[in-house]
């Protein structure tokens, strides 16, 4: 919306919008973890799963990087009621949709669900973030 006046959002967007900080921000720390390849990111797995990440192709990771990045700045553009955010939660979305399908296609999931429930969150935080946009909520 381009008005300069935006509509009171109930109560449960604000949960909504903390939750999907919550989770974009454990995707920053992931990141962060395999990047800076940290004693905790290395105990999570095996030396084999280890060995895949290492050997990741480099826009692979880019698009991890993207994904999360570009997720936890379209949270806080939710928290600031920014219609913004709305463009971030697609540029993540199809970060996730190229990486995640990178990961099922070459058989690298280490959960299935996991990989899955990513997929579905991305569109769930797109649906609601242009919800929130049509319905005057953001800015």
């Amino acid at each position: 919306m381009s008005n300069s006046t935006t509509i009171k959002p109930p109560f449960w967007f604000w949960i909504i919008s903390v939750i999907a900080l919550i989770w974009n921000g454990m995707g920053v720390n992931a990141y962060l973890q395999q990047a800076y390849d940290t004693e905790s990111y290395r105990a999570m797995y095996t030396e084999e799963q280890l060995e895949i990440a290492a050997n990741m192709p480099i826009w692979v990771t880019a698009t991890f990087a993207i994904a999360v990045f570009a997720g936890a700045l379209a949270s806080i553009g939710l928290l600031l009621r920014k219609s913004w955010s709305v463009k971030l939660w697609i540029l993540s979305l199809i970060a996730v949709i190229i990486q995640m399908g990178y990961i099922l296609i070459n058989s690298y999931a280490s959960s299935i669900e996991m990989t899955i429930m990513i997929i579905l969150l991305a569109f769930l935080f797109v649906w609601f973030a242009r919800k929130s946009e049509a319905k005057g909520w953001l800015s």
